[in-house]
């Protein structure tokens, strides 16, 4: 007997062996259920060749194609990817409204004797949960900015704090974007809808009672917006400010940007990419530099002049509850600034 259901919370998913996307290859990459695999009944030419012919010619010829179609791959995917699955294999299938295509796929399987679930509403089920999370409720957890300037250590002492247990959302990751000019990523930034989907699991899977601490980010991360609940809580949230000398700030700069800075061509790009207010006398002596190899004095520059000034206009020095030095780049400063963050944690939770 096929199943039925619309639970997605983290429990009832991790409940399934497998989580199967059948919508076609294009429809994944866009976006898709946290840990679902694509095994598509139509793949991305299949689908629009389908959907010509039922709309400009016989739907009953349209139906007949794409049901041979979608015989045909499915029994490539009981061959192929589902061929190790044993008899208490427990699938949840989903398609883009849970539909023809998730119920070929949930027949088939239900004929092999697979207890098969099937999402009721498809993908728009799951889409409609992360909006209503994310743009129509307030967000339940209690956020805590890990603010400071460019180069103090925020992004290292999170992986820190996260190491020892704290509760953190590192929107950088989830966004694939170190959120400045130079912050792109190897393999690109995911779509809106993927980057919210990715927000909204990391929060299902963060205990609300308990305190959780986000990096201070301007309100887009490369090219991906903070969805409006979660902007509105950070906004609200208690800051622990980080702060480190400008020479450490550009020497740590000049180590977590190593691989950008070994790309001339694409430093020199970024550096013109530059807002307009610098002069451009100031951007070519920081293109010199660059070409020249002097990263170390070009972070300091950048620091200085383009950064911490922008820091500074998107409220840097509001109030925090606690400021925290990290004064070296070594280790034991980056623990002895973990110890202190997680000391400010319990007495924001015990106000």
């Amino acid at each position: 007997m096929i199943r039925r259901t619309v639970e997605l919370c983290p429990r009832s998913r991790d409940a399934f062996d497998a989580i199967i996307d059948v919508r076609s290859p294009a429809e994944f990459a866009l976006d898709h259920i946290p840990g679902a695999i694509n095994l598509p009944v139509l793949d991305d030419e299949q689908r629009a060749a389908v959907g010509t012919e039922y709309v400009q010619g016989s739907k009953f010829l349209a139906r007949r194609t794409g049901a041979a179609m979608v015989a045909r791959n499915i029994a490539a995917h009981l061959e192929g990817p589902l061929a190790d699955r044993a008899g208490s294999f427990q699938p949840l299938v989903y398609c883009w409204r849970g539909g023809q295509r998730s119920g070929a796929m949930a027949t088939v399987m239900d004929q092999v004797g697979w207890p098969v679930t099937v999402l009721d509403g498809g993908y728009q089920t799951w889409r409609r949960q992360v909006t209503a999370a994310l743009y129509d409720q307030p967000v339940a957890h209690r956020l805590v900015l890990l603010d400071g300037p460019t180069g103090s250590g925020k992004t290292a002492l999170l992986a820190t704090l996260a190491g020892q247990g704290a509760q953190t959302l590192d929107l950088e990751a989830l966004a694939a974007h170190r959120g400045s000019l130079f912050g792109a990523m190897p393999g690109g930034q995911p779509s809106q809808k993927a980057f919210e989907t990715r927000l909204h699991d990391a929060l299902s899977r963060l205990v609300p009672s308990r305190p959780v601490i986000v990096e201070a980010e301007s309100s887009k991360i490369g090219a991906r917006v903070i969805p409006p609940m979660l902007w509105a809580a950070m906004s609200a949230a208690s800051v622990i400010r980080i702060e480190s000398p400008v020479s450490v700030r550009a020497a740590r700069t000049v180590r977590d940007y190593a691989g950008f800075a070994a790309d001339p061509a694409a430093l020199d790009t970024a550096l013109t990419r530059l807002p307009r207010h610098h002069s451009k006398e100031t951007v070519a002596g920081w293109r010199a530099l660059a070409a020249n190899g002097e990263i170390g004095t070009l972070a300091e520059a950048l620091i200085v002049a383009h950064y911490d000034p922008a820091y500074r206009r998107a409220g840097g020095d509001r109030p925090a509850a606690a400021v925290i030095e990290v004064g070296s780049l070594d280790a034991a400063a980056l623990a002895a600034a973990a110890d202190a963050v997680a000391l400010q944690l319990e007495r924001l939770s015990a106000a």
